[in-house]
């Protein structure tokens, strides 16, 4: 998610969107807006304006259909995405892999991650379904293999 839809703004069907992104100058180049129900929308024009970011798309012409897009998550394709560097991935694009030991004993399947001040963690889910919290640091995750949606990982001394 990188942003959602907070109100109208006017009646032409400008409207206000709050970016939750780290790079919002993202909206001043993107050409679609695509929410997280698969709607997309062409836009037209995107200015800041205080705290927010004040769209216009072609599709959206009146404040009343601004009004029933509020509150609406704002999403990015990840084809979209610019290409990170080797060894870097879009967290999006890891949910679902397989956890493994560095034995290839089944740990679980990552279901999230979440980002702290130092590091991230990986959540995994486990195959009894308990949730194991590994820290993404070299010392735990020695391999994270896109071909076959696997990472593999030495677990920490206190999971059991």
């Amino acid at each position: 998610m990188i942003g959602k839809i907070i109100a109208p703004h006017g009646v032409r069907g400008e409207f206000r969107l709050m970016p939750l992104t780290e790079n919002p100058d993202r909206y001043l180049e993107m050409k679609k807006l695509l929410l997280e129900n698969g709607k997309e929308f062409t836009i037209i024009s995107a200015r800041f304006h205080k705290n927010m970011v004040l769209i216009k798309t072609e599709e959206i012409t009146s404040m009343d259909e601004v009004e029933l897009l509020r509150g609406q998550n704002v999403v990015v394709n990840t084809k979209d995405l610019p290409p990170l560097e080797q060894g870097r991935f879009y967290v999006a694009d890891l949910i679902g892999f397989a956890v493994v030991t560095l034995e290839n004993e089944d740990v679980g399947k990552l279901s999230d991650v979440i980002t702290t001040g130092s590091n991230d963690v990986f959540v995994v889910k486990s195959t009894s379904g308990k949730e194991i919290m590994i820290p993404a640091i070299d010392t735990h995750i020695k391999e994270i293999d896109t071909k076959s949606r696997t990472i593999k990982v030495v677990l920490p001394q206190w999971i059991d």
